[in-house]
């Protein structure tokens, strides 16, 4: 069956429809107003901005890629798209489209009802761990996490797969608490996080804060990206596309590639579909169906490759780990013997990979890199076979 996008979005309230391959098809009467051109932000009003000016630049209409006016509590742009902004958070979702995930309801719930407040989040003491953080460690960091739920020592903070930077834009896709984020501000990434859920967004701000970095964030969805063209040097993601359908992963990566500046990057991790764990966890329920909205899809590399290609780039697929989504090294002193086991096993496991190239194939969690050559704009047309 040829996946489509869950539902069309208005013809009255919206200017565009979307097609097979991502792109936005802007009706001709209003072609002006989606223009990502940077001279045309407007002047930034004599208020007190309520968000980072770095966002003024960046920010356009997830509608209709149209420049952003700020009014006080809320941006909008010339088509009269309005967006609020909540504790500096600008939320910027579609409301007309399926939801990806319960937080975009929740998110335009919290942003109808309470708009932009004056007090700014109160700052957590370094030994708290932050509640929600504590809260949602098994969601975030997988089942090796189970026994911290509730009882975390320290943020587990990973080691991110990039060079240092001079303060390079990096958009952290789907950054939630924001552990991903954190790692690339520490490296020197000027970053601005993107998740669908604003408590969790208000919290990476707080945890970055408590950390010594920070991050600017942004509630949004991965496949109506609220920047303008050009924004960022690199977009990465952790443990977020695998949850989305395949059409789905599509929209985002073509719209990961138009906000990465040519020869940029976009890093991904995605399962591998012939992972070692990956196909236990396919046996134990008898290959059926698995009717859980935000289950994990399973990919080839081979299916990535191409994916990735079409939409992007250049792209070749790297070992992450074994035997997890989610086996990290920088967390070992968190780890019971037996999970511990796991990680050492995976971090031997990808070194041996250098001569043994063939465990590729049988590695759980993967990156693919892909250097953005804008190939989604030779794609229009495509389509995506979605088997899950």
């Amino acid at each position: 069956m040829v996946a489509r996008f869950g539902s069309a979005i208005s013809d009255t309230l919206c200017t565009h429809r979307i097609l097979a391959s991502g792109r936005y098809l802007i009706c001709p009467s209003r072609q002006s107003v989606g223009s990502s051109s940077r001279d045309q932000i407007p002047e930034v009003p004599d208020i007190d901005t309520p968000i980072p000016l770095l966002l003024l630049d960046l920010l356009a209409c997830p509608r209709d890629r149209g420049s952003l006016r700020l009014r006080q509590d809320y941006l909008e742009c010339a088509v009269g798209h309005r967006y609020p902004v909540v504790e500096g958070v600008p939320v910027m979702l579609v409301e007309e489209v399926d939801a990806t995930h319960p937080y975009c309801s929740e998110t335009l719930r919290t942003a109808n009802t309470r708009r932009l407040s004056t007090g700014a989040p109160e700052g957590l003491s370094q030994a708290t761990i932050d509640p929600f953080v504590q809260k949602e460690i098994v969601g975030t960091c997988g089942n090796l996490y189970r026994h911290l739920e509730g009882r975390l020592p320290r943020y587990p903070i990973p080691e991110l797969p990039l060079p240092r930077s001079d303060g390079s834009r990096l958009l952290d896709l789907g950054c939630n608490w924001g552990r991903w984020s954190i790692a690339a501000g520490l490296k020197g990434y000027t970053v601005v996080g993107l998740d669908p859920s604003l408590e969790a967004l208000l919290a990476a701000r707080r945890v970055a804060v408590q950390l010594g970095t920070s991050l600017v964030p942004v509630a949004g969805d991965g496949r109506f990206l609220p920047f303008q063209d050009d924004s960022f040097q690199v977009v990465f993601s952790y443990s977020v596309l695998q949850h989305m359908s395949k059409s789905d992963v599509r929209f985002c990566l073509n719209e990961a590639s138009r906000v990465t500046v040519p020869h940029g990057s976009v890093v991904v991790q995605m399962p591998n579909r012939f992972g070692v764990r990956q196909v236990f966890n396919q046996l134990r329920r008898g290959f059926r169906p698995d009717t859980n909205p935000f289950r994990v899809r399973y990919w080839s590399r081979a299916e990535l490759k191409l994916l990735f290609e079409a939409c992007i780039g250049s792209t070749r697929v790297e070992i992450d780990g074994f035997f997890s989504l989610n086996a990290q090294r920088t967390d070992l002193d968190l780890m019971g013997s037996f999970n511990a086991t796991v990680i050492r096993t995976s971090e031997a496991l990808r070194r041996v990979s250098s001569v043994a190239p063939w465990l590729a194939s049988v590695a759980d969690s993967l990156y693919v890199r892909a250097t953005n050559f804008k190939a989604y704009q030779r794609a229009a047309g495509a389509t995506v076979v979605d088997s899950q």
